[in-house]
């Protein structure tokens, strides 16, 4: 008979709060504790939900009565807790990234296949609706053979919270150990995984306070990189993550994806497809299928693009591309806050249902660490001056 989960969500900060009451009103999920190594922190979380609270990281994956724990730490961290947790025994759901170092990612996917346990790392961007229009016409075949598509992650970190930008020794993260949020989207909807990448950053001046020697963990002087990554399929892709860019929302995005039948062009609210014919092209504005469609109610306003450009009804409402996926969703989760883009409760849904059913979930380990390690070796490229370097594969997840 299926288990249902017993969740330990580790990190009770800005984030997390978003997700205890998706964990706590799936009905695969017999209950939720929450833990941080701020007591005050984790007592908020307390009162505010109404969970019990487990002391420390080590107490919760230490309790037999705990199955899953979802780690919501900084980011630098996700990987040894990760490690901890699977060799506990426990199913594990991760925030971006999978982890900081190649060989992280690597011992993840290695204890996940000796184990049988149920690994999810929860990439927001496979879900947003551009990605899952593309996957869906590609897989179709409107594109034809896939050629070229660019993503990115452009978030100026002046629109971080200060909270985040407060912490100097992990602020100034290198821009790349975050990659997911710009390759999953193309990675997952042309259902590859890169080769081999060549990269450049944009190096800040020193006494800009995050991104210098001597004030984050990694010493690096980096704000901005941009890269260039073969696919397995022949296709390529140019992949940025940049924090000192000018630029709000999306901050995750499909700009454009080619193929050698049509293409898929985007911005700031307006989705372009396009067919080749024999008199050259055919040319269908896609918005309303994209957009979420509280959006598209008010298309036609005189701030529209102005409010577009400030993340305005880009968190709860679904978009019409999402609604087959949506469809799937516990009845209990309507009327839940949602977020970004309204990937937040198909993300908690995918896990729990693949840890109730034993399924394996979307982003297992082997896709998370397709879509993490050509990010970790974009930067190594990029310290090293834009040297090409290979990217090692993990394999295919095995069918459960």
């Amino acid at each position: 008979m299926a288990q249902k989960l017993t969740v330990a969500v580790i990190g009770c900060g800005g984030f997390a709060q978003a997700f205890v009451p998706l964990y706590q009103n799936h009905p695969y999920v017999e209950k939720v504790y929450v833990c941080d190594i701020i007591p005050e922190r984790a007592q908020d979380y307390s009162r505010k939900f109404n969970v019990e609270i487990i002391d420390t990281f080590e107490d919760a994956i230490a309790r037999k009565d705990i199955n899953t724990v979802a780690i919501f730490t900084q980011r630098h961290l996700h990987g040894p807790l990760v490690i901890a947790a699977l060799k506990a025994g426990k199913h594990v759901y991760s925030a971006v990234p999978m982890g900081v170092s190649v060989e992280e990612c690597q011992e993840i996917v290695a204890l996940v296949k000796e184990t049988g346990l149920t690994y999810m790392m929860g990439e927001t961007c496979i879900y947003y609706p551009c990605s899952m229009f593309c996957k869906e016409q590609y897989e179709k075949g409107a594109f034809g053979k896939f050629v070229y598509a660019e993503a990115q992650y452009h978030h100026d970190i002046s629109h971080f919270p200060q909270h985040f930008r407060d912490e100097k020794d992990f602020a100034g993260v290198p821009p790349f150990f975050y990659p997911t949020h710009s390759t999953a989207m193309v990675l997952n909807a042309v259902g590859s995984y890169a080769t081999r990448v060549v990269a450049f950053g944009y190096e800040e001046q020193p006494g800009n306070g995050i991104y210098e020697k001597g004030i984050n963990l990694w010493d690096n002087v980096y704000s901005n990189g941009y890269s260039m990554m073969k696919l397995a399929n022949g296709g390529t892709a140019r992949i940025n993550e940049c924090r000192r860019i000018g630029y709000k929302a999306p901050s995750s995005y499909i700009n454009s994806f080619y193929g050698e039948k049509g293409a898929y062009q985007f911005s700031n609210a307006q989705h372009i497809f396009t067919k080749i014919t024999p008199e050259g092209v055919e040319l269908t504005d896609v918005s309303a299928q994209v957009n979420p469609r509280e959006m598209e109610a008010h298309r036609g306003e005189p701030d529209f693009m102005n409010k577009v450009a400030n993340h305005a009804w880009q968190g709860d409402c679904f978009s019409p591309a999402q609604d087959a996926r949506v469809a799937q969703l516990p009845e209990s989760y309507k009327g839940l806050r949602n977020g970004h883009m309204a990937s937040h409760q198909l993300l908690i849904d995918d896990f729990c249902t693949a840890v109730y059913l034993n399924k394996m979930p979307v982003v297992n380990a082997w896709q998370a660490a397709r879509f993490t390690i050509p990010g970790l070796l974009a930067h190594e490229s990029m310290i090293r001056n834009g040297e090409a370097i290979d990217v090692p594969d993990c394999g295919d997840a095995p069918v459960k």
